[in-house]
């Protein structure tokens, strides 16, 4: 969960690193207890609160409901039906799939019967699907549906290890014969093993300790090919009880959780799911997200910063559209709420008269905004990517605070986070406790603590370039800490831009300030290495833009947009407004808006909605070389 912060800090962190070098810092609220396994820690949990909800997910036109104690079971009979299949200690079994409680359910068997799960994205490439698995050497399968089945078929020749796939929901999968059964037809298994075995399960748990593989994911990665990041039961159940040390989380918490469950970032919730005893709402439909909010009224989501864009961007822009009163009645608001939060995260008091302004906002718009949002929301986090300070200070500002937090697949997620009450736009806030982050000399942030890998699945040599002897791991990212002990992080080490005259230029913290000053934004891609100006590629938010266009009665449809006339002006009246804030050899000289957005099916971006540079750069070479040929 990678994430980017501080505005005014990129440029002096990648050319003066000596200023933060050596610093260091870690959380220090006391840690719980650590579970020795996962599959141990659930057992504690059914056991402490049974009758509990535990989970909730799409049922029909409805939501279907379990307590703690019904998840226990149906775990316990998926993992004896892979005992009955033969899984052994450390075999891995793959779940291909989107979010879910099924896929929960097959995750946490998994590891109760001592197995190890390898996530696959349900939109992964066919031939990536069999390098994963074919790499991780997953001896069985678990998929969504015949969709992902096909993915197998297509490359079954490079699959010799799999002996089993298991389909979720097999309609559609006749004609594959003994290599595909069904999720049902495996918990039926496993129930008949449960008869004549009570306790399999049970004694395999018992068996498993924190050193044990848990699961493997293989980063998506902007270049090249991915890695498998192990990750053992005692990283999980370490970010399990650090979870519940800074009290981020509390057990009548209500979340609801859409996030891909093949990131970490999805799965780290999970594990402090399991420690704290909360709900979790489950629907991995992105199409959704907004539907859900407004019917389940959670308590609390977790989300990548693309989805806090999109809600910000929506309610400006529609805002602006309306224009008038309402228009001149919603910037006020939001800029009282700007001073009200200023005030507090300085511990400076909010006197009176800001006070009764406060609370006429936040009749008027404030409890508006929350209320499309379900109502109840305390606080969300965001990880995964860099959130804008933008949009951090005016989910602020109306009550609907942002904790931002940083990690990587290899530090298990969840290793930095801001903490409710302290939370400091900008920055990423404190390690959890037990973990330690420091500077180095060229400003790299190194981590060390339970939660960092055990390594690269047979990559040792790419283990050692990133984990030293002692523990450190070299996170890539170019960061400070600052006097209270906050880091900030301000841009991926290798994401550095070099211009022809020898200036670097943080690009993340451009981009996400264009993205909040453009509403029509969906994409932003700064271009400049090698060259003596910098130049940026954006594209359109399909949303944002069509309300734009109707508002000003655009004609042509979405194809046109790019080369719409008043489309182009509202571009380049954020570009100049954003140049005004830059140093001069950060300033975009030239932008072009492309024809289309960038898509994870076009491998622009990585599952997780990172882009990928180098394969923008490739696609778009033609619009890039326009820029810099006169």
């Amino acid at each position: 969960m990678t994430s980017t912060g501080h505005e005014t800090a990129g440029v002096q962190a990648a050319t003066e690193p000596a200023q933060s070098a050596g610093r260091s810092t870690r959380g220090n609220e006391p840690l719980p207890a650590i579970a020795p396994s996962l599959g141990e820690l659930l057992a504690q949990r059914v056991a402490a609160t049974p009758d509990r909800e535990a989970f909730r997910g799409p049922r029909g036109d409805g939501w279907q409901s379990w307590t703690w104690a019904e998840t226990g079971a149906w775990v316990d009979e998926i993992a004896a039906g892979l005992l009955a299949l033969g899984l052994a200690p450390e075999d891995r079994v793959a779940i291909a799939g989107a979010t879910s409680v099924e896929w929960i359910i097959a995750d946490l068997a998994i590891m109760r019967a001592g197995g190890a799960t390898t996530t696959v994205y349900p939109s992964t490439a066919a031939e990536d699907v069999a390098y994963i698995l074919s790499d991780s050497g997953s001896r069985f399968v678990i998929a969504d549906d015949a969709v992902q089945l096909e993915k197998l078929l297509a490359h079954r020749e490079q699959l010799a290890a799999v002996e089993k796939v298991i389909l979720i929901s097999p309609a559609g999968s006749q004609g594959a014969g003994d290599w595909v059964m069904s999720l049902d037809d495996l918990r039926n298994r496993g129930q008949e093993e449960l008869t004549a075995h009570p306790d399999c399960v049970r004694q395999v748990v018992e068996q498993i300790g924190p050193d044990r593989l848990a699961t493997l994911i293989y980063t998506s990665g902007t270049t090249g090919r991915p890695k498998g990041v192990e990750l053992t039961h005692g990283n999980w159940c370490y970010e399990a009880a650090a979870i519940d040390g800074i009290k981020v989380l509390r057990p009548d918490h209500l979340q609801f959780l859409w996030l891909p469950l093949s990131h970490s970032f999805g799965k780290v919730l999970l594990s402090g799911q399991l420690q704290i005893g909360f709900t979790s709402v489950v629907d991995g439909r992105i199409d959704k997200i907004v539907d859900n909010l407004a019917e389940i009224k959670p308590s609390f989501m977790a989300g990548a910063p693309r989805i806090f864009e999109k809600v910000y961007a929506r309610i400006t822009s529609m805002t602006a559209a309306e224009g008038g009163l309402k228009e001149k009645i919603f910037n006020w608001a939001i800029g009282t709420g700007k001073q009200v939060v200023a005030r507090q995260a300085a511990g400076r008091s909010v006197p009176p008269w800001l006070s009764v302004q406060y609370r006429i906002a936040d009749r008027l718009v404030y409890s508006k905004v929350k209320e499309r949002m379900g109502g109840r929301i305390e606080y969300f986090v965001s990880g995964s990517a860099a959130l804008s300070k933008d949009v951090g200070e005016w989910f602020a500002a109306i009550g609907l605070p942002i904790l931002e937090g940083y990690g990587l697949t290899e530090s298990s997620a969840g290793t930095i986070v801001n903490r409710p009450g302290r939370n400091m736009v900008g920055t990423v806030g404190w390690p959890l406790p037990g973990t330690e982050a420091r500077i180095a000399e060229d400003g790299e942030i190194l981590l060390r603590g339970p939660g960092i890998m055990r390594g690269y699945h047979n990559l040792p040599t790419e283990t050692a370039e990133v984990l030293s002897a002692d523990g450190w791991l070299a996170t890539g990212d170019i960061g400070t800490i600052d006097d209270a002990g906050r880091v900030l992080i301000t841009d991926r080490k290798k994401d550095l831009i070099k211009t022809s005259g020898g200036k670097y230029i943080a690009p993340s913290l451009i981009e996400s300030r264009l993205k909040a000053l453009c509403p029509l934004l969906s994409n932003v891609v700064v271009q400049a290495d090698g060259h003596n100006y910098a130049t940026v590629l954006v594209t359109l938010d399909p949303d944002t833009t069509g309300a734009f266009a109707e508002n000003e009665a655009l004609t042509g449809g979405p194809e046109a947009w790019p080369q719409d006339a008043k489309v182009q002006a509202e571009v380049d009246a954020a570009v100049t407004q954003l140049n005004q804030e830059l140093n001069r050899w950060e300033t975009i000289k030239k932008f072009r808006i492309l024809p289309r957005d960038l898509t994870v099916e076009d491998g622009e971006l990585t599952p997780s909605l990172k882009v990928k540079r180098r394969v923008v750069s490739e696609h778009f070479a033609d619009e890039i070389s326009q820029m810099y040929a006169t």
